[in-house]
């Protein structure tokens, strides 16, 4: 009898460790993100180290993550399984329409986005992507030091971030801006050079749109970001925000 409830107490154990490992593919105990990386455009060099170091947050934080180039899994079964997609420094034309339409269709259900880097230079020709990523790309300087304003600390994404956030990155200037996202934070124009929004130049923002939660930061251009610290706080509590 005691044998017997030992193998019980063993499998029991083996069967819970399973299905946390592999919550990715199913397991109602872990939700989980897909992180999506295909360029038609630009190639980031920074996407290796990106895609590791969000699948060392999901590991360390309670969340699967599968990672993809190939835009055939944007299908409504595909979708399924994930709570949530990252579109990491994708580039330009990414989807067909069908592929769009079961995208559309995810964000209705409730589904979350977060958009990392150039997730604002993709896709120009579809307004609905427009509007949920929250703004498109326009141009940028060279790589260099610039000064965030933080702006709003009740986010996960920057309540534990300095009022002034000091880093060296590659700054965006955007265009078609949707009037409706939460700034979370702003660039300080005035301690760069090659600024174009102006005194109100938002670098990172959320929002609900169209059914699903979106959080987007600008930064994560160089390979340095996915080893900053604060960094990949601030990119660990949008992932979590779209996850709640």
């Amino acid at each position: 009898m005691k044998q017997l409830y030992l193998l019980l107490l063993l499998s029991t154990f083996l069967f819970t460790n399973c299905s946390s490992e592999n919550g990715h593919n199913g397991s109602p105990t872990l939700p989980s993100v897909l992180v999506f990386y295909k360029t038609a455009g630009f190639y980031h060099t920074s996407i290796p180290a990106g895609l590791a170091a969000i699948q060392k947050l999901g590991r360390e934080n309670g969340f699967g993550v599968d990672t993809t180039k190939n835009a055939a899994i944007f299908t409504a079964d595909s979708l399924k399984k994930y709570k949530a997609v990252v579109f990491l420094s994708t580039t330009q034309d990414v989807m067909n329409d069908a592929q769009q339409t079961a995208f559309e269709q995810f964000i209705k259900a409730g589904g979350g986005f977060v958009g990392v880097h150039a997730a604002t230079d993709t896709e120009y020709q579809w307004p609905w992507y427009n509007q949920l990523v929250g703004a498109y790309f326009d141009s940028h300087p060279e790589i260099q030091k610039a000064t965030i304003n933080v702006l709003d600390k009740s986010h996960l994404s920057t309540s534990f971030l300095p009022d002034k956030w000091e880093r060296r990155d590659e700054w965006y200037n955007f265009k078609n801006i949707n009037p409706n996202v939460k700034v979370l934070a702003t660039l300080d124009e005035t301690t760069y050079k090659g600024g174009k929004n102006g005194a109100n130049h938002p670098i990172a923002w959320y929002h609900t749109f169209d059914g699903g939660k979106v959080f987007y930061t600008a930064g994560g251009h160089t390979d340095e970001s996915y080893q900053e610290p604060l960094f990949l706080r601030h990119l660990l509590g949008g992932i979590q925000y779209v996850l709640k």
